[in-house]
């Protein structure tokens, strides 16, 4: 299981996440995604702890905690979704209808 962490700084480092996690036990892995265009992060982090009861110690101590200026959100992270729906698609959000931009169609030009 995997700890949410939010409302994090945009300065936050993984060792400095991992800094702090680990006055609550082992810390196994730090991910902090970042923004793809920017590449600084978004704001949100997860960690993995060595155990649940280190994880549950973690939440406790941390979750409405002040660091680096900002009220952390600290909780249980939920199971990624799947983002695929009931319309179809592909794991890119495509529907597959439309347009083909393939040759073969036969169509003048």
């Amino acid at each position: 299981m995997s700890i949410y962490v939010g409302n994090l700084s945009y300065e936050v480092t993984q060792e400095d996440l991992t800094s702090v996690f680990a006055e609550h036990g082992s810390v196994k892995r730090v991910q902090l995604p970042t923004d793809r265009e920017t590449g600084r992060p978004r704001g949100f982090a997860f960690v993995e702890m060595g155990t649940e009861a280190e994880e549950t110690a973690a939440i406790e101590a941390l979750d409405g905690a002040e660091w680096m200026g900002r009220d952390l959100k600290v909780n249980k992270a939920k199971p990624k979704e799947d983002r695929g729906g009931s319309f179809g698609g592909d794991r890119r959000g495509n529907s597959g209808g439309g347009y083909s931009r393939g040759g073969g169609g036969g169509g003048r030009y």
